[in-house]
């Protein structure tokens, strides 16, 4: 296997992409109030994601790693945020412009694993939180058999199972393997627990959607 497919086999990958959110989504059995808070889980989340995805541009070694990660930032700040402001918008629920909008304690968690990446690591510690991240978000939604009923659910599996993403995320596998390639057993080992470590969030992060309640 690859090294990448190793991380992912180290991993709670399954309990991610197999989660009863997701099957949920699919069936169209999701409740509007579960996914409103979902959405607004995400939306925090996306200001941390963007902010890694700037020091990702700084942290490439070359113009055209770091164009890459530009592409992929505008994307997230620019249809990724459009699509948040229309689902909002037809979800019960204030506007997005007039929501309160927090992560809660995963969310917190999440912007602390980008931080401590970005601070102990270089390019592969960058990559070992962006790629499974970004790999299971398509991995779950190119598993949907379908089109969703409703326009806000069909438009996120959308967003994350399309041409574009498959090749953002086939790409970010193949930075991920060339820093692997030449690395020690320690460092390694470090880029495992940051891989893991999100796999575990975004298990998380499903839970406490499904759970709603106090962030």
């Amino acid at each position: 296997m690859s090294h990448t497919d190793d991380l992912r086999a180290a991993s709670a990958w399954d309990d991610a992409v197999e989660h009863a959110f997701v099957a949920k989504l699919e069936a169209g059995t999701l409740d509007d109030a579960v996914f409103r808070d979902y959405l607004e889980r995400d939306y925090a989340f996306v200001e941390t994601l963007a902010g890694h995805l700037g020091h990702a541009v700084a942290d490439a070694p070359d113009m055209a790693r770091k164009r890459r990660f530009a592409d992929f930032l505008a994307t997230v700040v620019g249809p990724e945020d459009d699509y948040f402001a229309r689902s909002f918008d037809a979800l019960p629920g204030p506007a997005l412009a007039d929501a309160t909008i927090e992560g809660g304690d995963v969310g917190d968690a999440f912007a602390d694993l980008f931080a401590h990446a970005a601070s102990v690591g270089g390019y592969a510690e960058t990559l070992a939180v962006l790629v499974p991240v970004e790999w299971a978000y398509l991995d779950w939604a190119s598993g949907i058999e379908g089109d969703p009923e409703a326009v806000y659910h069909r438009e996120w599996v959308e967003l994350h199972d399309n041409e574009a993403f498959r090749s953002l995320v086939a790409w970010l596998r193949e930075e991920l393997e060339r820093e692997l390639a030449d690395v020690g057993e320690r460092r390694r080992a470090r880029v495992e627990r940051f891989f893991t470590r999100a796999v575990d969030l975004e298990v998380a992060f499903f839970d406490a959607a499904m759970a709603g309640g106090e962030r």
